[in-house]
């Protein structure tokens, strides 16, 4: 047992200031997450689980990371244990997670949902704190559905495939008795996958049945993918998405990518510079279908995806292996915007990096495509990843401040499989009140709390809900 609360209410608030911004301003703020990884049929049907294990180690491999760090085997991460056993060796890691943000999530998660504020876990305290959460898993006020309410969330957005049927999320539109919106967004990772030739084949396969269509050339593999776009348009999607290592953009002719998707096709496989020309035409195309319709483009910049090649082999793809680049990044992204904004199709767009090293670059990158209607056109991204930590977020905060607006900023996400990652908004918001407090405390904002107080309320929620253009997110 603690001797008293880890996770007060003055939570990383550390002036007075900081915590009238935050207790008076931030709190309440309801939340809108437009980019997650939740799992959409758990929505539909209100899942619920037996025990915490599934809850919190099921997907986290933030989680799987560190004990592995911490020397626990496989076999207790990814493999076969009992939910148990793996829950008692997580448990056994956390006191070694101090000063890693894990330590503060898990708290946070502990007390916020299940109100454990005074126990800090550790292998003597995993039996109280499993068979505490379990009971309360076990009541109708912790399914999925009820830990979003709980979490005053409007609005979350999934990550779909264009193949994606969308069935659950129709399920869930056309559920009354379930407020809040759950939409899809356009992800194009397998769609642009040419570099696995029988993968990529596969892929084409499904996307012609889901869209209901033969696919024998890249003019029809376009028509594909805009017919399914459109699909998703009208099932309330506003969003794509695109993980890449860089952007592409490349130059290519009509002629050369049709000849690349022929030789795909073919099962032959692509040289990288042919890979390149392709994911460059296809990611223009995006742009244009994006804007067209309205949408806002998000790219996440600089992963180097599942790098430990045994592991891979033994629990699959999305198993912790995965580390940021540091691949040039500003002349293709320039080269990018610059070519949609010569013909006027240049869509809202969220840049996220994963390597804090290009902060300052992609932050005054997009500062030369703000144009109007559209307030902060171009967002540079929530601190993202390994960055979404207070540090992290600081930094992202300061670079945004020093060569942007930070008031026009959509603010914090999730980008979690999880439904209690809600803390993480929590989180993103005592850290930017305890920056905004410092700062006035120091005389560099003036002292009025409600100048301060509705510019963090709109960070908080109404920037996001003004600038995706979904319907029936009002103002706070």
């Amino acid at each position: 047992m603690a001797n008293k609360p880890f996770i007060t209410e003055d939570f990383l608030l550390q002036n007075e200031a900081a915590r009238r911004l935050y207790h008076d301003y931030a709190e309440q703020m309801p939340i809108i997450d437009y980019h997650t990884h939740l799992p959409s049929d758990q929505i539909a049907r209100d899942h619920s689980w037996e025990n915490l294990t599934q809850l919190w180690l099921s997907e986290d491999h933030y989680k799987w990371r560190i004990m592995r760090a911490c020397g626990v085997e496989e076999k207790y991460i990814t493999g076969g244990a009992s939910d148990w056993e793996r829950f008692e060796k997580w448990a056994g890691a956390v006191p070694l997670t101090l000063r890693n943000p894990i330590y503060h999530w898990t708290h946070l998660e502990m007390k916020r949902y299940f109100g454990l504020d005074n126990v800090l876990l550790s292998a003597d305290t995993a039996k109280e704190v499993w068979e505490t959460v379990n009971a309360k898993l076990a009541e109708p006020e912790f399914t999925c559905r009820q830990l979003m309410k709980r979490s005053k969330v409007r609005l979350v957005c999934t990550t779909d495939d264009p193949a994606d049927s969308l069935k659950h999320h129709r399920a869930i539109a056309a559920d009354t008795s379930f407020d809040i919106q759950v939409w899809p967004t356009y992800r194009t990772e397998k769609s642009m996958s040419v570099d696995d030739t029988a993968g990529f084949n596969t892929y084409i396969d499904k996307l012609a049945a889901a869209a209901d269509t033969e696919i024998n050339s890249y003019a029809s593999y376009l028509e594909a993918l805009r017919s399914r776009h459109d699909f998703f348009h009208k099932s309330g999607c506003r969003l794509s998405d695109h993980s890449v290592l860089t952007i592409f953009a490349d130059d290519y002719t009509q002629s050369e990518i049709d000849t690349i998707f022929n030789k795909v096709r073919s099962g032959k496989q692509l040289e990288d510079s042919e890979v390149s020309k392709f994911r460059s035409a296809l990611l223009y195309e995006f742009g244009i279908m994006d804007h067209a319709s309205g949408w806002t483009q998000q790219f996440h910049l600089s992963p180097m995806r599942n790098l430990n090649t045994r592991l891979l082999a033994t629990a699959g793809a999305d198993a912790g292996v995965d580390s940021m680049g540091d691949i040039a990044i500003a002349a293709p992204l320039a080269k990018y915007l610059d070519r949609l904004n010569q013909t006027e199709q240049l869509p809202k767009a969220i840049i996220y990096n994963l390597n804090p090293k290009d902060n300052y670059m992609i932050a005054t990158m997009l500062g030369n495509f703000q144009e109007g209607p559209t307030a902060n056109k171009l967002q540079y991204g929530a601190a993202w990843w390994y960055n979404d930590q207070k540090d992290g977020i600081e930094k992202q905060l300061d670079c945004l401040s020093n060569v942007g607006l930070l008031s026009r900023t959509v603010g914090m996400l999730t980008d979690s499989r999880s439904f209690l990652s809600y803390t993480r908004h929590e989180y993103y918001r005592r850290v930017l009140c305890n920056l905004l407090g410092k700062d006035l405390e120091d005389g560099l904002l003036p002292d009025d709390l409600e100048l301060l107080g509705k510019m963090v309320q709109d960070i908080c929620y109404n920037n996001a809900a003004q600038y995706f253009g979904f319907k029936g997110l009002e103002k706070v």
